[in-house]
């Protein structure tokens, strides 16, 4: 007799939300400066809570942070964080929303030197590995990788945006497939 196994995401099985995210989004390729600039501050955000209580609010974020557009959240002021803050639809934390709002000057300020966080980003993808992890003990919280582009992101003017940051952005936009060895992801399923 032939022992049938079963499978189950890395995370995100029980809730359609939280599964949709880990079946078509996490691990895949994320590029474009405002997409790449919303899983940054989706990442600060999350810090300290779960990923899912994000999930649930990221349609508000993107509305009251202009679809991500670096641009727009640019031009925020006094009286756009106290808007925020007063937004119970997203996660109210004045440091995360003033690093947001700091992180889309820094993106421009990358535009405006002929650069793009796409750019700057992606120059940090390690070279992908052969073998899966078995479970999250094994998986690093930080990479040599994700301490590097955290300090370039910092010097550059970036906030909130440590090594472990960093690292999850990492995972979120494709730089790097943590899907577990017997996720069915990983397994093509």
């Amino acid at each position: 007799m032939v022992a049938m196994t079963t499978t189950q995401r890395c995370f995100g099985d029980g809730d359609p939300l939280y599964e949709a995210y880990h079946d078509d989004e996490w691990g895949k390729p994320v590029h474009g400066d405002a997409a790449l600039l919303e899983r940054i501050a989706l990442e600060g955000f999350q810090s300290g809570l779960s990923w899912l209580t994000v999930l649930r609010k990221r349609p508000a974020f993107r509305e009251v942070f202009a679809q991500f557009e670096p641009e727009a959240i640019a031009a925020f002021g006094d009286d756009d964080v106290a808007r925020l803050m007063g937004d119970a639809r997203i996660i109210r934390n004045r440091a995360k929303i003033e690093a947001t709002i700091n992180n889309a000057r820094a993106t421009v300020a990358l535009h405006d030197a002929g650069e793009s966080l796409d750019e700057v980003f992606w120059s940090f993808a390690p070279e992908p590995r052969d073998q899966r992890w078995a479970s999250y003990a094994e998986m690093p919280a930080t990479t040599p990788e994700s301490v590097a582009m955290s300090k370039e992101l910092k010097r550059r003017g970036f906030r909130f945006i440590g090594p472990t940051t960093a690292y999850a952005a990492m995972q979120a936009c494709g730089l790097v497939d943590d899907h577990l060895a017997t996720c069915p992801v990983a397994l093509g399923r």
